[in-house]
């Protein structure tokens, strides 16, 4: 075969199967076109999903004629003032897109620059382009693509059903609307108007959080801490879920580079590195961060689409993320989820519950018990119930259950109900605390709320390198497997830097003789045995230092007050007060809630008192 030159329809062509993969691509660079024109409002209405027919309409700054017949030109952009590469300050180049889609399509488009008397429209089929015509149409630019792929029908094949097109459209239009809530956005399919946002106002910070809460649910706007820092000239922003307002899949986490959405393996390992002794591994945060990063420290040309980027220092980027998300999580303290509480009150419902008695009325006339309807109660338990609610007893004798508090007890709970958690009052099932405050009611899970505690005291005493130890009057054996007991022996010198001295015990044991002294009396079979499981599942090629926040988790777990346990009403307010001053202590190791928030006026709903 000799060499030559490709006509210029299949160059196009091949141009379009690298930008141009389904309609959802087209939608992307058009809207992104669209949003470097400057324009401040862009609808999108698509037919099956996009194979018909997709249009893009915006108040951008729109072309002259002589603009509008180059942009099918390939490689003609406005977006290059200075032909340099590196300092790209926009999402794309009209050049790239318009021809690629214009090749594989019948594209009409119609424009109107603010200078202009009239618009001027132009059509292209199939490569092949129209003549230039004057119209009538207000400023911005309306671009129309009908019967995409017509000219490479194999590609409809490829296409999948027109709900799955049109949801990856609204997947883009989506992304784009979150990076730039200053422009109002709208997509339309033949039947409804499925995305629509108005233009956000107050400041970045305030626009942000309005448009994220309307795209990402309402109930992220109220579980969402604010992201903001910056070092050695890249800055982060955004917002992030707190940990107990988490999914089952990673679909509700958005990146952006410089206004552009991307998809960054970088990205995903971050939030997963930053989230890693707060969440279970198989719970992910929702969160929609911003990357502001010198032009010249990013590559934004690695990709087709755009849709993957390089850093210059990917490492420092990381690190960026993992320590402002950080940074952000643990300056929120003890902070949960408010959705969890609004959860509780729906689980609660208002019954009308048929009794097996009527409450028995005292006959003032004749002195004599008179039975309700419906009786079926002995006359003992009946008895019992009327004095449980008769009047309190005289001075001398026993008060009912319920009676009031001394006025010094009166006093100490009127001054801790001051503080975030409150006053303990109670415990239910020796599991859950019940602490008053002065807008409402906490119920605390005690095991949950300790087991992040004794983590948090654990990483803490590991990074000052003064871990306590407690020794063990007798030495435990545990026997484990010969590959576990091997595993956990080869770890034994990390693990003594972490309070747990131990060493091999003949074949397939292990002996234990000092354990973490905040770790009290606990289960250490249980511990080693789950602490030989996770180093199965860690890389061994990693120290354990470098999973620590596994392995504290581990051991806090085996040395928290356990569910059953019975607290008295000072153990109580000590939990209480330092769940108040210890950072993630809203959640568990795992990211389940430590205790659930009752406000008293939902409280009253569910009795009809408002």
């Amino acid at each position: 075969m000799t060499l030559r030159r490709l006509p210029e329809n299949i160059v196009n062509q091949i141009a379009a199967g690298e930008v141009v993969e389904r309609p959802a691509s087209a939608v992307k660079e058009l809207v992104e076109n669209a949003i470097d024109a400057g324009a401040t409002k862009i609808d999108v209405v698509m037919r099956e999903g996009g194979r018909t027919l997709i249009t893009v309409t915006d108040n951008g700054r729109g072309m002259n004629a002589a603009e509008l017949e180059l942009c099918f030109e390939r490689h003609a952009t406005s977006k290059l003032p200075d032909d340099d590469l590196v300092h790209i300050q926009n999402l794309g180049f009209r050049g790239e897109a318009i021809p690629s889609i214009a090749s594989v399509s019948r594209m009409t488009i119609t424009s109107r620059n603010d200078g202009d008397e009239n618009a001027w429209t132009l059509s292209v089929e199939g490569g092949r382009k129209g003549t230039l015509e004057p119209v009538g149409a207000p400023q911005g630019t309306r671009v129309e693509v009908r019967d995409i792929f017509f000219a490479t029908p194999a590609r409809l094949k490829f296409l999948k059903t027109v709900r799955s097109e049109f949801g990856a459209a609204l997947d883009v239009i989506r992304r784009l609307a979150m990076a730039y809530p200053a422009i109002a956005f709208t997509l339309a399919d033949e039947k409804r108007v499925a995305l629509r946002v108005n233009s956000a106002q107050g400041d970045m910070f305030e626009a942000w959080l309005d448009r994220l809460g309307a795209i990402m649910g309402r109930d992220f706007a109220d579980n969402s801490i604010k992201i903001d820092a910056e070092r050695d000239g890249v800055k982060l922003s955004g917002y992030a879920g707190v940990p107990t307002f988490n999914r089952g899949n990673a679909t509700m986490q958005f990146m952006f580079v410089n206004g552009r959405p991307v998809r960054d393996k970088l990205f995903t390992g971050a939030v997963r590195g930053a989230y890693m002794d707060l969440l279970a591994r198989d719970r992910h945060p929702l969160l929609a961060l911003f990357l502001d990063v010198p032009a010249d420290h990013v590559d934004v040309n690695v990709h087709p689409a755009k849709a993957e980027v390089r850093f210059r220092d990917a490492g420092g980027v990381r690190g960026l993320i993992v320590g402002g998300l950080r940074h952000a999580l643990a300056e929120q303290g003890h902070r949960a989820s408010s959705t969890i509480s609004g959860q509780a009150l729906g689980a609660f419902q208002a019954q009308s519950m048929p009794l097996p008695f009527q409450s028995r009325v005292q006959n003032a006339d004749h002195g004599q018990w008179r039975e309700g309807a419906g009786g079926g109660m002995t006359h003992g338990l009946a008895d019992q119930a009327y004095a449980y609610q008769a009047p309190l007893s005289s001075p001398g004798q026993p008060q009912a259950p319920g009676s009031p508090l001394s006025p010094e007890q009166h006093g100490q709970v009127q001054e801790l109900q001051a503080y975030p958690l409150g006053a303990a009052r109670s415990q239910l099932h020796e599991t859950y605390i019940v602490s008053q405050t002065t807008s409402g009611l906490i119920l605390v899970d005690q095991h949950a709320a300790h087991e992040r505690l004794v983590m948090e005291r654990m990483k803490k005493q590991l990074a000052e390198k003064d871990v306590a130890r407690q020794i063990l009057l007798l030495p435990e054996v545990v026997e484990l497997d010969e590959v576990a007991a091997n595993r956990i022996a080869e770890r034994a010198e990390e693990l003594s830097e972490m309070g747990l001295v131990l060493e091999p015990f003949g074949i397939g044991a292990i002996v234990v003789r000092e354990t973490p002294a905040m770790l009290g009396e606990c289960n250490i079979k249980g511990l080693v045995q789950d602490l030989a499981d996770d180093l199965g599942e860690l890389d061994t090629a990693l120290a354990l230092k470098d999973r620590l926040d596994d392995v504290c988790a581990t051991m806090a777990c085996h040395g928290s007050v356990r569910a059953g346990r019975r607290l008295n009403i000072d153990e109580m307010n000590a939990l209480l007060r330092e769940m108040e001053v210890t950072p993630h202590s809203g959640q568990c190791n795992h990211g389940r809630p430590t205790y659930v928030e009752l406000q008293l006026s939902d409280i009253e709903k569910l009795f009809g008192r408002r």
